[in-house]
């Protein structure tokens, strides 16, 4: 014989099991809400939206390590020009299983809503259709990298998020950046979470420190420092970037500079016959912003 359960019963077995309760639901405890918030995405974690801590170059160095780390630690120190594209997709660590969907996640965080590449990942474009891996160029993500570095850093709305690092160099030398300071390399050392850059292509030899800022985009590349006052292989002294793209990959190079740090000598010739870098890209994390107004 099946016995009617009384209501006050029910309610009693409910509440044990986890059950709805009336008691009001803490989306975000201890933090604001996002309409009290200066800048707010729902693409991005709310440590990073909401500073859990304050933007770092300690944090955006550990987390550029970290990405390194996930893809197996290379080391990219040849020259790009004289080093072959893979021919077959296999070898591209962005198409592997568990990577082409961190690089997707590099695109959907470090892009600002709306930006069609936001759903790019490392094999498929925006509608989700796998592309030839011969025309990867075409979906380089290298900037994506930078911009997720410093979107999970903390740097919310203050970093000219972009799919060109063209945009952030010309940002900081326009003055426009709220965070960045464009540096000649003849005259400044790169600090650690500072960012180093090259033009590319048929820029690669013509834009110099003086041509800054360009009235047009320039396919560029730029790394994060994460190690500086090295004195090792392959050139001495040296310091450590990483970027992502850089032979399919999230990649550690070596760079070359003077005893002081510096990248290039005064005339403006770089040290590193393989980059003809540009600009370093100061940044002004937390800690120093309020010394430089």
């Amino acid at each position: 014989m099946i016995r009617k359960l009384s209501p006050f019963i029910l309610l009693g077995f409910l509440t044990a099991c986890g059950g709805p309760s009336n008691q009001p639901i803490q989306t975000n405890p201890g933090g604001t809400s996002p309409q009290q918030r200066s800048y707010y995405d729902d693409r991005v974690p709310d440590f990073a939206t909401n500073n859990f801590e304050p933007f770092a170059r300690q944090e955006a160095v550990a987390i550029a390590l970290r990405e390194w780390r996930l893809f197996g630690q290379p080391v990219a120190d040849y020259d790009p020009l004289q080093h072959p594209e893979p021919e077959v997709p296999d070898f591209k660590a962005e198409r592997m299983p568990g990577l082409w969907q961190r690089v997707g996640e590099y695109w959907w965080i470090g892009m600002d809503p709306g930006m069609s590449e936001g759903s790019y990942t490392g094999k498929h474009n925006s509608n989700g259709s796998t592309f030839n891996f011969r025309n990867d160029g075409h979906y380089a993500w290298s900037a994506a990298f930078l911009s997720y570095v410093m979107r999970i850093a903390g740097a919310n709305n203050r970093f000219p998020y972009s799919p060109n690092h063209s945009t952030y160099i010309n940002a900081a030398a326009s003055g426009e950046s709220q965070i960045l300071r464009a540096q000649d390399p003849a005259n400044y050392a790169p600090k650690l979470g500072d960012m180093i850059c090259t033009a590319r292509g048929k820029n690669r030899d013509s834009i110099r420190f003086s041509s800054l800022p360009t009235g047009y985009m320039f396919p560029a590349h730029c790394g994060i420092v994460v190690a500086v006052n090295e004195n090792g292989q392959p050139f001495g002294r040296q310091i450590s970037i990483i970027g992502g793209n850089v032979d399919d990959s999230v990649a550690l190079t070596h760079v070359p500079v003077d005893s002081s740090g510096k990248l290039a000598d005064p005339n403006g010739t770089s040290y590193d016959t393989r980059y003809p870098w540009c600009a370093v890209l100061e940044v002004l994390y937390d800690a120093e912003t309020a010394s430089h107004k």
